[in-house]
């Protein structure tokens, strides 16, 4: 592991492999952790750490906000994702990857692809989030974080976080509770901030992530005029609508929608799939 300073915050890191570069985006919703990889889904049982190494030059990342990377109480977007994504490719002197997201990390991705497609190789988009119910249930955690906050105070949140659950497992902690709990100044600095304006960046960032009701991250039209090669991998459950990989490959220019779907995908065909995709893009 590694760590490295990103627009001021830390950020927790790994390199592995060699080949091509796959930045990997992390599934889990705000718990994007690097240990995602290894708990989630087909991902499971497939060890990518290790398997996926053989064939491409790894790096993956707790997203801010997450594990134990930093964070910093402002207005939260796919764009401000995406920028850590790309800063840390710099970083790492990487000009052009592959960009693999997973769950709410292929928003992530999106946004990437919009803001930097020359550092774009090519999207591997696994479990798109989106569907009604995800727009209603994201939109519901940070109503329900306002609320909690409003009521308990900023010291309430504080409190709230250190019972050790991240906002996706407990709304009322809020988005920042991982910050909270892991960093005894970032707290302090959270205590001492207004309530009011602190509940209106919440609200906002609410607005802003769950602002539609298929997969979001970048906007039709920006989505449309992606030339890079995309390969996308549905999910089928209340937060990764199969609408939403309908949505993508109808507008991603050279967007390929693998036919299988949950149950029938596994660890060894999903790997297969993303190998074969390395292999015709080159």
């Amino acid at each position: 592991m590694a760590t490295a300073t990103i627009d001021g915050l830390t950020v927790n890191y790994m390199t592995r492999g060699s080949g091509p570069a796959l930045l990997m985006l992390a599934p889990g919703g705000f718990d994007a952790t690097m240990e995602r990889w290894n708990l989630s889904g087909a991902w499971k049982g497939m060890r990518p750490f290790e398997t996926l190494s053989e064939h491409f030059t790894l790096i993956a990342y707790d997203r801010r906000e997450s594990g134990t990377s930093g964070g910093r109480v402002e207005r939260l977007s796919w764009a401000l994702f995406a920028d850590q994504a790309k800063a840390l490719l710099d970083h790492l002197k990487i000009s052009e990857a592959y960009i693999m997201g997973g769950c709410m990390g292929c928003s992530v991705a999106l946004a990437f692809a919009a803001r930097y497609p020359d550092a774009v190789r090519g999207l591997i988009l696994h479990w798109p989030v989106g569907g009604y119910r995800w727009k209603i249930n994201g939109g519901d955690r940070f109503a329900r974080h306002v609320r909690f906050a409003r009521e308990h105070k900023l010291d309430g949140v504080i409190k709230r976080a250190h019972e050790g659950k991240s906002f996706w497992a407990d709304p009322e902690a809020g988005p920042w509770a991982s910050a909270i709990m892991r960093d005894k100044a970032f707290a302090q600095a959270f205590a001492a901030q207004d309530l009011e304006r602190y509940v209106g960046l919440c609200g906002a960032s609410g607005r802003t992530l769950f602002d539609r009701d298929t997969a979001p991250g970048a906007e039709p039209e920006e989505i449309m005029g992606m030339t890079m090669p995309a390969l996308i991998m549905s999910g089928d459950d209340p937060s990764h609508a199969q609408s939403a990989a309908h949505y993508l490959k109808e507008l991603l220019p050279k967007g390929q929608l693998w036919p299988i779907v949950p149950p029938n995908q596994t660890s060894d065909n999903v790997r297969q799939r993303i190998l074969e995709f390395r292999k015709a893009v080159g």
